[in-house]
């Protein structure tokens, strides 16, 4: 798989997972969210996902939501970590994506 990272990163695409969207509900002064964005934007110069923050103080809603969790992150709409990112975890589950995918995606 490493191979094929390079190879990707050499032609100049994004990666094997351009097609992942990850977002992560965040709000300013938070550490952990600090924390797990780092986390987030090193996986992607790796795999290419595409990464968005939401400031949950910019709507309502998500503050009623998400606000006593940040950072919640979610994957294709499916929120698969709240109050930290288990690196582990993480690199698991894009892991298993790049292998769904296949190097030709």
């Amino acid at each position: 798989m490493r191979w094929a990272l390079l190879l990707f990163r050499w032609l100049g695409r994004s990666g094997p997972l351009e097609r992942l969207d990850i977002v992560m509900y965040t709000r300013r002064g938070c550490h952990l969210c600090e924390a797990a964005w780092q986390l987030l934007e090193r996986e992607q110069r790796r795999y290419g996902f595409r990464l968005t923050a939401v400031d949950v103080d910019s709507d309502p809603e998500l503050a009623a939501r998400y606000g006593l969790e940040v950072p919640v992150v979610a994957v294709n709409g499916r929120v698969r970590f709240r109050g930290g990112v288990n690196p582990v975890l993480l690199r698991r589950l894009l892991r298993a994506a790049a292998r769904a995918t296949g190097p030709s995606a």
